[in-house]
């Protein structure tokens, strides 16, 4: 859960690098919330009919959008991409598998030029 607040704290930082675990483990604790949400929503009544969401997943995905992209933009600057790469996501198949192979590959060990190898700080 640290990790999640770390990253939280980071929200607007897009330059240097991100560890795959920093990543993976902010990823996982944000699928937890957003199902939380969701059952929030059914739980208080407060999903819009009809969409399968409502006020506080919405709410929640707004405030958690920043940092999501933050992250994900420093995790490809550890493999050696550009942070625009996330355009990629809009590619419906092979843009999203590719993304998730990047994501899942281990970053340079050397520093690079979005910075130091996370690793040895």
């Amino acid at each position: 859960m640290n990790i999640y607040f770390t990253v939280l704290k980071k929200f607007a930082e897009f330059s240097g690098r991100s560890r795959m675990s920093e990543f993976w483990n902010f990823t996982l604790i944000n699928f937890i919330l957003i199902g939380l949400s969701m059952i929030l929503d059914y739980t208080f009544g407060t999903f819009i009919s009809p969409m399968p969401f409502g006020i506080i997943f919405i709410i929640y995905n707004f405030l958690v959008f920043l940092p999501s992209l933050a992250v994900f933009v420093r995790r490809m600057h550890d493999v050696g991409k550009s942070g625009w790469y996330v355009l990629f996501s809009f590619i419906p198949v092979f843009g999203t598998v590719w993304l998730l192979s990047l994501c899942i590959t281990e970053g340079n060990p050397k520093s690079n030029v979005y910075g130091p190898n996370p690793k040895r700080k």
